[in-house]
């Protein structure tokens, strides 16, 4: 039985299983390893990552999560659209447990077939810094960050690369 090969290829056939597997590294080392150290990897592993790896080809993100869409948000999304922001808030948005508004429904109502986004240029601000690879959040919100590892090969290609570095900043120390 042929086995059926990851859209990102074949080094990606297991990333998700492998994410499950290193949740606990992952989040011992966002909890006790050198936060500057860290810190100053994530740009490099970051760019490696968004060379590596084609978002057009996953879209899991917009396949299996909402972003937050803020006040300013909708104001610029149903300009975009052309609606009033109560008919893109009814049409297209929930409040979450949390009081945030997100998507309806999953995946997104703006992705399009192609796994283009038909608002990217005026999309939220959480879909702009989505994974938050580049940033200290990537490092401070632990249980988003594990969350985000188990949708996106980009986060977890950059935790990948932390525990990678980690491993070697430990065996200099010994």
């Amino acid at each position: 039985m042929e086995s059926k090969q990851h859209p990102l290829g074949e080094e990606f056939n297991h990333w998700e299983k492998e994410s499950k597997e290193h949740q606990k590294a992952y989040k011992y080392l966002l909890e006790k390893g050198n936060f500057n150290n860290m810190l100053k990897a994530l740009p490099d592993l970051h760019e490696a990552a968004f060379e590596k790896i084609d978002c057009l080809k996953c879209a899991n993100c917009c396949k299996n999560h909402s972003p937050r869409f803020k006040q300013p948000d909708i104001k610029r999304i149903a300009k975009s659209l052309g609606m009033k922001e109560g008919d893109l808030v009814a049409q297209y948005l929930r409040l979450d447990e949390e009081g945030d508004y997100v998507t309806r429904q999953k995946p997104c109502p703006f992705l399009a077939e192609d796994n283009t986004c038909n608002i990217y240029d005026d999309r939220p601000s959480d879909c702009q810094r989505y994974p938050y690879t580049d940033e200290d959040v990537f490092l401070k919100r632990v249980q988003l960050t594990l969350k985000n590892t188990a949708v996106c090969p980009i986060a977890f290609t950059v935790m990948e690369g932390l525990l990678a570095a980690e491993g070697k900043d430990e065996r200099k120390r010994r």
